[in-house]
C-alpha cells in the first residue's frame, strides 16, 4: 500500500477479552468524532483443539469464539453510543498480521491494544505492531489496556526529526488535535550528528539549528490548522526518552515510522513499548522523489 485513505473507516481489533472493550471504546470514540464507519475485526485460526487422547471430544469451530467476541463488542458499542455510528463486524480466518492489514487497507486508522507483557517480550510484541502498521499503510494507534477517557485526551504530542519521515506524522497529529479542539506539542530531540565549528557555542548552535528545522517543518501545517495551539519542545535527550517524558501529560503521542515489510524503527519501538498513553504509529510512504535521491546517492563513480 502506498498511502492511507484520510476519509476511510476506523478499524479496530477485537479479541473477546473484557480489557479489549476499552480499545473498542477508543476506536468508537474516534469514529463518532470523525463521522467514520467503525469496522470491528476478529482474526481467528482455522486449527481446532482436537486431541487423540479425547476421541469423543468435538471441539467448537475456531470461528465461533470470534463471532461471539464480535457480538459482544457490537452490543457494547450500541449500549454506549446507540446507533450514532455505522458498524461493520468481520471475523476472518488467518494470522493477526494478515487479517488486520487486509481489513485496514482502505482505513483512516487502525486501533489495536498493547500487550501487558514486560521486558523483552514487550519489545517483541511492539516490533510485531510496527510490522503491522507498515503493512497496513495507515496510522495505527496502540492503546494501553488500562486506557480511560480523560481531559488529557485533548493534548497531542508529535516527534519530528526534520526529515520526510515526519511528514505524515505531522499531518495526522495536527488533524487529531484540530478534531479534538486541543493543543499540539511538537518535540524535536537528540543532538545533531554534525559537529559545530570551532568558533561556535555547541549549545547555542544546536538550539538555533533545531529552531530553524521546527519553523521550516511546521510552516505548512500551522497555516492549514490555525486553530491548533502549538508548543515547541527542544530537548537534547534521545528522541524516545523525550517522547516518553512528554507522554505523561498528553492523551496521544504520534511517531513517524518507516513503511515496508521490514520496518525497523528503534525510536518508534522504544516509544510504544515504554509509554502508558496511546501511541499512534504513522508510516512514512517514500515518494518517487525520495526514491530518486536514494538511487542517486547509491551511485558509485567509476573513476
Amino acid at each position: 500500500m502506498t498511502d492511507w485513505n484520510r476519509t476511510g473507516p476506523v478499524v479496530v481489533e477485537v479479541d473477546g477479552t473484557a480489557e479489549n472493550l476499552r480499545v473498542v471504546d477508543y476506536a468508537s470514540a474516534e469514529a463518532l468524532r470523525t463521522g467514520a464507519e467503525l469496522v470491528l475485526v476478529a482474526p481467528y485460526s482455522a486449527h481446532g483443539s482436537y486431541t487423540p487422547m479425547m476421541p469423543e471430544y468435538a471441539p467448537k469451530s475456531s470461528a465461533e469464539p470470534a463471532d461471539a467476541a464480535l457480538r459482544s463488542a457490537v452490543a457494547h458499542v450500541r449500549h454506549r453510543d446507540g446507533y450514532a455510528t455505522e458498524l461493520v463486524a468481520l471475523a476472518e480466518e488467518g494470522s493477526r498480521l494478515r487479517v488486520l492489514a487486509h481489513a485496514a487497507r482502505a482505513a483512516r486508522m487502525l486501533v489495536v491494544g498493547r500487550s501487558r507483557s514486560r521486558g523483552p517480550q514487550r519489545l517483541v510484541h511492539t516490533q510485531t505492531n510496527l510490522r503491522l502498521a507498515a503493512r497496513a499503510g495507515c496510522p495505527m494507534v496502540v492503546v494501553p489496556l488500562s486506557w480511560q477517557p480523560s481531559l488529557l485526551d485533548r493534548k497531542v504530542a508529535v516527534g519530528i526529526d526534520g526529515t520526510a519521515l515526519s511528514a505524515e506524522a505531522l499531518e495526522f497529529a495536527f488533524g487529531i488535535a484540530a478534531g479534538r479542539e486541543g493543543d499540539l506539542i511538537v518535540v524535536h530531540a537528540g543532538l545533531p550528528a554534525e559537529r559545530p565549528f570551532m568558533d561556535e557555542d555547541p549549545e547555542c548552535s544546536w538550539i538555533s539549528r533545531a529552531d530553524y528545522i521546527l519553523s521550516e517543518t511546521l510552516a505548512p501545517w500551522t497555516g492549514r490548522f490555525p486553530e491548533v495551539k502549538v508548543t515547541r519542545f527542544l530537548s537534547s535527550r534521545p528522541p524516545s526518552a523525550a517522547l516518553v517524558h512528554e507522554s505523561a501529560d498528553v492523551g496521544l503521542v504520534v511517531v513517524g515510522s518507516h513503511s515496508g515489510p521490514l520496518a525497523i524503527d528503534p525510536v518508534a519501538r522504544r516509544s510504544v513499548a515504554a509509554m502508558t498513553c496511546p501511541v499512534a504509529i504513522v508510516p512514512h510512504h517514500v515518494t518517487e522523489t525520495e526514491h530518486a535521491v536514494t538511487r542517486a546517492r547509491a551511485v558509485v563513480p567509476s573513476h
